[in-house]
């Protein structure tokens, strides 16, 4: 069972190690200029997540006050009319 596990952890850090990494381009950078990519790409994502958030709350708001005025007005219509 070990044995298994720690065959697999082997070939993750080995298939880990062909990958390459865009903070191993320069050598000569230090310190967090070195993540510069990573951090621009992480910025992309949240703005992303952040914008999709907003327009689905916008059409779910929107949403609810087309299905809450029809339901309004569905029971208007009944009240008025009966069953």
């Amino acid at each position: 069972m070990f044995s298994k596990i720690s065959n697999f952890l082997g070939e993750v850090k080995g298939e880990l190690h062909k990958a390459s990494w865009p903070w191993e381009s320069d050598p000569k950078i230090k310190g967090l200029k070195k993540y510069k990519e990573l951090v621009d790409s992480t910025v992309v994502v949240l703005i992303a997540m952040i914008l999709l958030a907003g327009f689905v709350q916008f059409w779910d708001f929107f949403d609810v006050l087309i299905v809450g005025s029809s339901h309004d007005f569905v029971e208007y219509l009944f009240s008025r009319f009966g069953r």
